[in-house]
């Protein structure tokens, strides 16, 4: 390989087909001299365009097409020819320059065109020299080189995360292998599952407990999660009542004068607020408001009046010390319920990071756009981030996250996506150049993931994610499955 040129960021290098380079790899240009390298990212794999190369494959063809017989090439000129044409040019972006042996950020050094070699560094040399540290390691998977990626976990505490991808990429798996490696390392979890795909995160694919089998918890809202309203604090009520259930300000103040009517004298429940309501000296229109949104709290079947099937839900949270994952289960809730759902989680756990009563709480949303409000995503991301809630959003609509939000993205783990539109809302807002974005995610195969940010302090690495001992939940339903066709064909065969 030969350094050929360079334009801004972008550098050209000369590649031979006996030299097997894909995109995503790394490359040092190194100098003799002056003891310097120019660390690049091959983005893109191109033909040399050499003068006269298509006159001289345009006559090869004509050639191969019209004239019968055999070639003399006695000094074996054709092969040197066939290797000129099969010459390769890589397009790549800098990354960084070392200087005796340390990285610097300067990207301004050319290095000579004559003195300088250029090689492969490895994702092992590169991860040493970036610093990327493995004190809390969670093993990703492999890169493209078979060696092993391993993050550390403390780069996805107090970060904002976006995992993305279309369909069937391996979105869902790669969050799942995160999950369980915060929890492994003592964090506590907290997982909105739309789809019921993390239910099963504490079993084997055989159906056997795992070993993280104690600390998953599954809750699902009406079977196993139930609140006693006399227990919920009128803030939380109220934030349900006005950003899931749109109460207007003047229903709201007087919902607020029941509530305390009621809890002075000790006798909130869900049947004693509703003959309140009813019996309730004000307009009328408010006293419609008040008691369709009543109706609504009632068949969430969320709240109930019963204090033995209730759970406390900050004492179920703070007696997880070890660290574990609370999944909740919204797989069979309609999308009115899944909001209140949603609403009483975040604000029981804001209210429990603000009085310090937790520590701090990863949340993993899927489909977010889905059950949050808009309003949520700035509050997220700055204030609860504050108060100790790390958030990471999972998603295969793009366009759904606000391009402010990518902007303030900690780390992105992008998986394949061929739609334009989509690529370019993430390269707008992704920590690294357009080109690399579009380039490089366009060609991922399933299960592969570009990774950006933190994680891997700024240095775009390839990892294709490593398998999880676990069962699969969440895959597409299938009518025409192997054993449907097998069954077919031997029936077909017996006729």
């Amino acid at each position: 390989m030969r350094l050929y040129k360079k334009v801004g960021d972008t550098v050209q290098i000369l590649s031979f087909p006996d030299e097997e380079v894909e995109k995503g790899s790394y490359l040092i240009i190194e100098d003799e001299e002056t003891g310097r390298g120019l660390i690049t990212q091959v983005i893109d794999v191109q033909f040399a365009n050499i003068p006269g190369i298509m006159e001289e494959l345009l006559r090869g063809s004509a050639a191969d097409e019209f004239m019968d017989g055999r070639d003399f090439d006695p000094f074996n000129v054709a092969s040197h020819i066939l290797y000129i044409q099969d010459s390769r040019i890589l397009i790549s972006k800098i990354r960084g320059m070392v200087e005796d042996g340390k990285l610097r950020v300067n990207n301004s050094w050319l290095p000579s065109r004559t003195r300088s070699t250029v090689k492969r560094l490895p994702i092992d040399s590169l991860i040493k020299l970036v610093g990327i540290e493995r004190k809390l390691p969670i093993d990703l998977g492999e890169t493209r080189e078979s060696s092993q990626l391993v993050i550390d976990a403390r780069t996805l505490d107090g970060k904002l995360n976006i995992i993305t991808g279309k369909k069937g990429t391996g979105k869902s798996h790669l969050s799942k292998l995160l999950i369980l490696g915060l929890v492994e390392h003592g964090a506590t979890v907290v997982v909105l599952d739309l789809n019921g795909e993390y239910t099963s995160l504490g079993l084997k694919a055989d159906g056997s407990k795992n070993r993280y089998h104690s600390k998953i918890h599954v809750l699902k809202p009406g079977v196993n999660f139930k609140v006693a309203l006399s227990r919920v604090d009128l803030p939380v009520i109220m934030r349900i009542l006005t950003y899931s259930l749109d109460l207007p300000g003047i229903s709201s103040r007087e919902f607020r004068r029941i509530w305390r009517f009621l809890k002075e004298r000790g006798s909130l429940s869900l049947h004693s607020l509703g003959e309140a309501i009813m019996g309730w000296k004000c307009n009328q229109h408010v006293k419609d408001a008040l008691y369709s949104r009543y109706y609504a709290l009632l068949h969430s079947n969320l709240f109930t009046d019963n204090l033995a099937e209730s759970l406390d839900f900050g004492v179920f949270l703070q007696r997880m010390k070890g660290g574990g994952a609370v999944i909740i289960d919204l797989s069979d809730t309609s999308p009115l319920d899944r909001k209140i759902i949603v609403e009483y989680i975040l604000g029981k756990v804001q209210e429990l990071l603000a009085q310090w009563k937790l520590r701090a709480l990863f949340l993993f949303a899927e489909e977010a756009h889905l059950y949050l409000r808009e309003t949520y995503w700035d509050d997220i991301i700055t204030r609860m981030r504050h108060f100790g809630l790390f958030t990471t959003f999972i998603t295969n609509q793009p366009n759904t996250i606000r391009e402010n939000i990518y902007r303030q993205a900690d780390n992105i783990f992008l998986f394949n996506f061929i739609n334009e539109h989509d690529l370019e809302i993430i390269s707008r807002a992704a920590r690294v150049d357009v080109d690399t974005v579009v380039s490089i995610v366009r060609d991922l195969p399933p299960h592969h993931c570009l990774l950006l940010g933190d994680v891997v302090k700024d240095f775009p690495i390839v990892v294709k994610i490593r398998d999880l001992d676990i069962q699969t939940m969440g895959e597409t339903r299938l009518f025409f499955t192997k054993e449907k066709i097998e069954t077919k064909r031997s029936l077909v065969a017996s006729l």
